[in-house]
């Protein structure tokens, strides 16, 4: 049996446990993280939402993208590892297969916002590379962009150029990628669209298991990507959202200069934030967070 006392990597969010050689646990915490820095205050559901989400875009969505998600289902995780049969990980625990990260972030940006911004501001480049002129806050690009980082292991991580990517992982596999990525950003952009929610930009983890690259992680998420409301988006004008952006906002309010300590959050900002990663969860699903995993834990 593995040892689940304690997980085998603390990421800012997940906890991460080894089952075998070939197996992940990833259990999705309620901690939130801000500017890479993670906030003594939990929010309550967060990690389920994170989870549900990942589990609704990769097997109800878009079953055929090869993905290391197996299930999400406590009684399935239960019975390939019983050591895993814990009433607070319902809902927020995913069996996966272990892959062979990529060293990039996949990011796919359909309109101008957060760091792209300030870049094209700065330059009237995304990512090192030209971008059409007379761009404003939220517009969209003519196309998606697919627009990688590097993973660092300390510090931010760094915006390349695909030709820099391409140098890192190489040009094949950079295509690849690119491919995945810009296909089920389409078709998620195209479902959200449909619920009245624009999908900004997000950011895909991808790897290698048995020679096949696919999808890891969390997918299309309040913390992987911007959800913006589609009645409220303004050109040139910051819109609200249903990610973490307003928890951004409201930290750099308080003057915060974005190293530790963070500031201590009240309970109001924290309900609120809760209140939108819900929300976030039951426009998209369509479904109630009551009916996912975990709720009567």
């Amino acid at each position: 049996m593995a040892d689940l006392s304690r997980p085998t990597y603390a990421g800012k969010v997940r906890d991460l446990y080894v089952l075998d050689d070939d197996h992940l646990l990833l259990v999705a915490s309620d901690r939130l993280s801000a500017y890479d820095v993670v906030m003594r205050e939990t929010i309550p559901q967060k990690g389920r939402v994170l989870t549900g989400l990942t589990d609704h875009w990769l097997t109800v969505v878009a079953p055929d993208v090869p993905r290391a998600l197996l299930t999400c289902d406590p009684a399935a995780i239960a019975a390939y590892a019983p050591e895993a049969d814990r009433p607070e990980w319902a809902g927020r625990a995913m069996l996966a297969r272990r892959a062979a990260m990529l060293p990039l972030e996949c990011i796919v940006r359909g309109r101008l916002a957060g760091q792209a911004y300030e870049e094209y501001a700065a330059r009237g480049t995304v990512h090192g590379e030209p971008a059409p002129a007379g761009l404003r806050l939220t517009d969209p690009f003519p196309e998606p962009r697919f627009t990688p980082s590097t993973k660092e292991a300390t510090g931010h991580d760094r915006n390349v150029s695909l030709a820099e990517a391409a140098e890192i992982v190489g040009a094949d596999v950079l295509e690849h990628a690119r491919e995945i990525c810009l296909s089920l950003f389409a078709r998620a952009a195209g479902i959200l669209e449909e619920r009245g929610i624009v999908l900004a930009d997000t950011k895909f983890e991808l790897g290698y298991v048995d020679g096949e690259l696919v999808v890891c992680d969390e997918v299309i998420t309040p913390d992987s990507s911007r959800l913006w409301p589609a009645a409220s988006v303004r050109s040139g004008e910051t819109p609200p959202s249903f990610d973490k952006q307003p928890f951004r906002d409201w930290l750099d309010a308080e003057g915060w200069d974005r190293t530790p300590p963070p500031p201590s959050v009240p309970p109001e900002v924290v309900a609120a934030t809760s209140a939108r990663y819900v929300e976030a969860y039951e426009r998209v699903t369509g479904h109630s967070l009551g009916d996912w995993y975990g709720s009567g834990s």
